[in-house]
């Protein structure tokens, strides 16, 4: 194992498994294909916007408008299907379209201004909250016939647990996200651009072409995460998923990716969600923990990775110094 980065993925995916076998033995029930089925339904959402966090903060970035432009999408899909005669798929072509710019804005924003993008997601945080606020304040329920089917497609696996739409699309999510940062000449440039801008630009990377392109990425994420939220719950409401993008930032975090950029896989943010879900679990099967017990949980692994991270990058400037 010559290769210290690859240590927080192997970490994670060696406290997913250990977790899950404490799991089994006190509930066999957990490794049922059902238990598995909600696992990847419950979380579809946050893998899905977790895989364009995942970029951003390879690139050495972050995105605090997730989300808000989740709970946007929600919004935008119901009052639109409400008001209008749209059908479902032109609703959410119009949302992608309109998330993506939005994303793209920021990343615009980001390298022309020579803006933190902390300050500038944090302002796209509060202005997708503030129009989903302006198109309802309250909550509204989705009544469409193909929106209605999209919700009970599911097919049974073995041990009759269901595998839903939104749960294969999350994992298609992680399979492209894991191509683009990982097979394409644009990933090579997030990671550039993760290692440094004088890094990036020996490798002839166009900085500003990648930031713009980082952030249209995680906003189309965003946006996708939105519908699949949508079809989760069933309606739209302009108060979902407050807080959503740091669960995100944490999740690809316990996934093995470097805060600072530059090092992780998309494959590990997959289980940094599991691991969140599977706590979850856990404590609906006990019964008798609080849901806060998940707060600490994630805020004791967030702890342990990030120590992880500051040994594993003292670990590379030796071995750096020593050649």
């Amino acid at each position: 194992m010559r290769n210290p980065r690859l240590y927080p993925l192997y970490a994670t995916i060696a406290i997913f498994i250990v977790a899950y076998a404490i799991c089994y033995i006190q509930f066999p029930f957990m490794l049922s294909t059902r238990v598995v089925g909600n696992l990847l339904t419950d979380n579809a959402y946050l893998g899905i916007v977790a895989v364009g966090m995942t970029v951003v903060i390879l690139s050495g970035g972050i995105d605090l408008s997730v989300g808000s432009v989740i709970a946007f999408s929600g919004v935008f899909i119901s009052v639109l299907l409400r008001d209008t005669g749209l059908h479902p798929l032109v609703v959410f072509a119009l949302l992608l379209a309109i998330t993506t710019a939005f994303g793209a804005a920021m990343g615009w924003l980001i390298y022309t201004l020579g803006m933190p993008a902390f300050i500038v997601t944090l302002a796209g945080m509060f202005l997708a909250r503030g129009v989903a606020y302006m198109l309802t304040i309250d909550s509204v329920p989705i009544d469409n016939e193909f929106f209605n089917m999209l919700q009970k497609t599911y097919w049974v696996m073995p041990g009759k647990g269901r595998l839903t739409l939104i749960g294969i699309v999350m994992l298609l999510s992680f399979v492209a996200g894991h191509l683009v940062a990982h097979k394409t000449r644009f990933g090579a440039n997030v990671f550039a651009l993760g290692g440094g801008e004088q890094t990036a630009r020996l490798m002839g990377s166009r900085i500003g072409h990648t930031t713009v392109s980082i952030y249209a990425f995680s906003g189309f994420m965003a946006g996708l995460s939105g519908i699949v939220f949508a079809i989760y719950t069933g309606s739209g409401y302009p108060l979902a998923t407050v807080g959503t993008e740091l669960t995100a930032i944490a999740t690809v975090v316990i996934g093995g990716t470097l805060l600072t950029g530059g090092a992780g896989y998309v494959f590990g943010t997959l289980f940094g969600v599991l691991t969140m879900g599977l706590i979850q679990t856990y404590i609906v099967f006990d019964g008798t923990l609080s849901s806060w017990w998940t707060k600490i949980a994630i805020g004791i692994l967030l702890l342990l990775f990030i120590l992880l991270q500051k040994g594993l990058l003292r670990l590379t400037t030796e071995r750096a110094t020593a050649q």
